[in-house]
């Protein structure tokens, strides 16, 4: 009987403890439903003022699809190619255009890496140090595809 008094006892002082093992969460900025429209609406202005048939993908940090658009006349595997341009540059923090110059380097061993797709389009969005998501274009020469996923970052990075 005893032990169960000194039992409650402890857990009601730990209970009326200021707690001492506290954590802070982290305040990150996150792409919105508009801003995801910004970005695929600036992205779709610079395509169509060069006559460019592209798809354009926006995706969370994580790399999961937030919006895509693919334009009439944009081939059918630019679908798949835009989203794991976006993918890649938000799991890694970098442009894809970093794996697509080391694997033209000859270190090839990035091809090994699970989820990376080695070519230029694809820019991660970044705010105050953290990726928070990432656009990937695929349709035209890979620079090309750089300038639509970097006009429409601009739309939102003021």
């Amino acid at each position: 009987m005893l032990k169960r008094l000194a039992t409650a006892a402890l857990f009601a002082v730990a209970l009326l403890s200021p707690n001492t093992a506290s954590g802070q969460l982290a305040t990150t900025k996150a792409l919105t439903a508009d801003a995801v429209k910004a970005v695929l609406t600036a992205a779709e202005a610079k395509a169509r003022a060069n006559s460019w048939n592209v798809s354009i993908a926006v995706v969370d940090p994580a790399g999961d699809l937030l919006g895509f658009l693919k334009l009439d006349g944009a081939a059918t595997g630019t679908v798949q190619i835009a989203q794991g341009k976006a993918r890649t540059s938000a799991r890694f923090g970098r442009p894809s255009k970093v794996y697509a110059d080391r694997i033209t380097e000859n270190q090839l061993n990035f091809l090994s890496v699970d989820g990376v797709v080695a070519l230029q389009g694809g820019l991660p969005i970044v705010v105050d140090g953290r990726v928070i998501g990432a656009v990937g274009v695929s349709g035209v020469t890979s620079q090309q595809d750089e300038e639509v996923a970097a006009a429409g970052i601009a739309a939102i990075k003021q």
